[in-house]
């Protein structure tokens, strides 16, 4: 039973080790455009939604280390996909009004999993309703570049 055992855990070892040899890209793009918003909205944004919503992605020491590094280019690779506000200006009025309102409103972002490894990007209640009333508003402008008063949010 213990050489069964013993085997098992080099044969793992040996596994991680060969996976370190498949490398996922980490790269961040050129920031093409930024969300304009107000400071207090921007710095929710940066805290909460920019590791994996931006081209500005902090890469932990622990996304150099595979399989782990696979699931979080992954997972950056569909936030970037899904909405990329280094890419901001590129959507349509309706895209960006869209995006906000699900991903706000629904409180599916950030992700539990997320969270429990980074507890700052936690949305409480009055951030997530200083998104969502800043989200309504990008709506509401014709150009949906201009920066949104702050005067109008919570």
């Amino acid at each position: 039973m213990r050489r069964t055992f013993a085997r098992g855990a080099i044969a793992l070892v040996v596994l991680l080790v060969l996976a370190q040899l498949v490398r996922v890209d980490r790269t961040n793009p050129p920031v093409m455009s930024d969300v304009p918003a107000p400071p207090e909205v921007k710095a929710e944004l940066r805290r909460a939604c920019y590791d994996c919503h931006s081209n500005e992605t902090a890469w932990p020491w622990y996304s150099q280390v595979a399989p782990i590094s696979w699931l979080l280019a992954y997972d950056v690779g569909e936030g970037r996909e899904e909405l990329n506000f280094s890419t901001w200006q590129q959507y349509d009025e309706n895209r960006r009004q869209k995006k906000l309102k699900e991903t706000v409103n629904e409180g599916e972002m950030p992700p539990r999993y997320y969270v429990l490894l980074h507890p700052d990007a936690r949305l409480p209640d009055r951030d997530r309703q200083t998104l969502a009333a800043w989200a309504a508003e990008v709506g509401s402008d014709p150009a949906g570049g201009k920066p949104l008063g702050a005067a109008r949010l919570p």
